[in-house]
C-alpha cells in the first residue's frame, strides 16, 4: 500500500459499519484491517532509506515488494495482539450501534 492508495476496507468508517448493523465478529474484523493499515502506515518510515545494495541485497525487486512485507508484518502484529487500537475502535462501534439512527 503506497502513499496515494487505501485500500477499501480502511474507507468503511465504523458509523458507517454500526448503522448497517454488523455482527460483533464483523466489528472486529473491521477494527483488525484498520489496525493493521494503521500500523502499515507507521511501520512504513522504519524502512526508507535502506539500501539493498550488495553481494545479498535484492536491489529493485526487494524495493518492489517491501510495502507487502510491511503490510504482512502489521497484519501478523495484529494477529498476535495487536497494540489495543482494535479494541477501541469496536468499542466506540458497539457505542455507535446502541445510538438511534
Amino acid at each position: 500500500m503506497d502513499a496515494l492508495s487505501v485500500s477499501p476496507d480502511l474507507l468503511r468508517s465504523p458509523e458507517t459499519a454500526a448503522r448497517r448493523g454488523q455482527s460483533p465478529e464483523q466489528m472486529r474484523e473491521t477494527a483488525e484491517a484498520f489496525e493493521a493499515g494503521f500500523l502499515s502506515q507507521m511501520l512504513k518510515p522504519m524502512f526508507e532509506g535502506i539500501q539493498t545494495d550488495g553481494p545479498f541485497g535484492g536491489g529493485e525487486g526487494e524495493a518492489t515488494w517491501r510495502s507487502f512485507l510491511i503490510d504482512a508484518m502489521a497484519k501478523q502484529t495484529v494477529k498476535a495482539g495487536g497494540v489495543g487500537l482494535a479494541d477501541s475502535v469496536v468499542s466506540e462501534m458497539l457505542k455507535m450501534q446502541e445510538q438511534p439512527a
